[in-house]
């Protein structure tokens, strides 16, 4: 039997055959192609940062910055020396003392949110800069960072940067007059495990007040990380896929932002990126993804409010992450004081 050209009908059947199978595959290939660009637009907001590594400005560092470094490193030393947490609860309360001291000591009267858990009582510490004329109405813009520290590890970069860069912050912002929005300047507790994801963290529990309390929240940023740089390739680590988009040098700090929170992502990145010297990356990803929801973003997140981390990325960079020896002199103060000064106009621009 043959085809009327005289090509065996076999041969011609097995030729259409293959002809279909590479449609198929061609289509799927496309499919597979368009679900990936998809999934990159909806994760990344700026895949690209400018070539300014942090090391390229400590030879011009502005005299406030030297003396911002100094103080950074104090409230370092005087928070993160030692383990601080429940289960190192006389630490912890130290910390807390010290945050409150300081916050007193520029003028602002501390509003503490007290809890019991696990038997003990901790607390959120916050301030709070609001318009003369706030309302009920009146949009808020959060900033802050958890003063615990993981296990028996002193945390001088996990958090003990996020707490002296949101201190230092507070003093930078004491003539702050904001016309459009209040600003809430928190130190969350327990954000580390076993409290973490759970009610008893402290990010929870603020987030859940100002949900019952029907606070109009447009937008929350946690400092998480901000003291382990490197000018070394290869010393930066992504998870998949995002190592094939951005640089392996870890001399950069990431807004990381959750599912519902582009817009204010992008705003923020832009803002900061637009104003600041120091080199910046922003995105926008899913909490499946290692690393993207490990900090008190993923709270606020929960209760649907915009929300955000600034990080040097913690364990994909710092190899002192969780560990006994991640100690004040670990931490890059110069590149930390450039971060916590150029925040400080973020922060403006946000709110007034």
């Amino acid at each position: 039997m043959t085809a009327d050209d005289g090509v065996p009908a076999k041969r011609v059947i097995r030729t259409r055959r293959r002809a279909k199978v590479a449609t198929i595959l061609l289509g799927l290939s496309l499919a597979i192609a368009a679900a990936i660009y998809t999934a990159l637009r909806y994760a990344l907001v700026f895949p690209l940062m400018p070539d300014r590594p942090p090391s390229a400005g400590h030879a011009t560092v502005k005299p406030d910055h030297d003396d911002l470094a100094q103080r950074l490193r104090a409230h370092i030393t005087g928070i993160a020396s030692v383990p601080h947490n429940i289960a190192h609860y006389a630490a912890l309360e130290a910390a807390a003392r010290h945050i409150e001291t300081t916050l007193t000591g520029f003028g602002y009267r501390t509003e503490p949110q007290i809890y019991v858990a696990d038997g003990v009582a901790v607390r959120n510490i916050e301030i709070v800069i609001a318009p003369e004329d706030a309302t009920a109405e009146t949009p808020t813009i959060i900033i802050g960072a958890h003063y615990d520290s993981p296990d028996d590890s002193p945390g001088a970069n996990d958090n003990g940067t996020g707490v002296a860069a949101t201190l230092e912050l507070a003093r930078l912002l004491r003539d702050l007059t904001p016309r459009t929005h209040r600003l809430r300047i928190v130190f969350w507790v327990n954000e580390e495990l076993p409290y973490g994801k759970t009610p008893d963290m402290g990010s929870w529990r603020h987030a859940k007040r100002l949900s019952d309390s029907g606070e109009r929240v447009t937008g929350m940023i946690a400092l998480e990380t901000l003291g382990f740089f490197s000018d070394t390739p290869g010393s930066q680590q992504f998870p998949f896929p995002f190592g094939y988009v951005y640089p392996d040098t870890g001399n950069f700090i990431a807004f990381v932002g959750l599912p519902g929170s582009r817009d204010f992502t992008h705003r923020v990145t832009r803002a900061f990126r637009r104003g600041a010297s120091f080199p910046a990356i922003g995105g926008v990803a899913p909490g499946f993804i290692p690393g993207i929801d490990l900090s008190d973003h993923w709270a606020y997140h929960q209760f649907g409010y915009p929300a955000l981390m600034v990080t040097d990325t913690a364990p994909f960079r710092n190899p002192y992450y969780h560990a006994t020896n991640d100690l004040p002199g670990t931490v890059d103060y110069a590149s930390l004081a450039r971060i916590t000064s150029e925040l400080e106009q973020l922060v403006r621009e946000l709110v007034v």
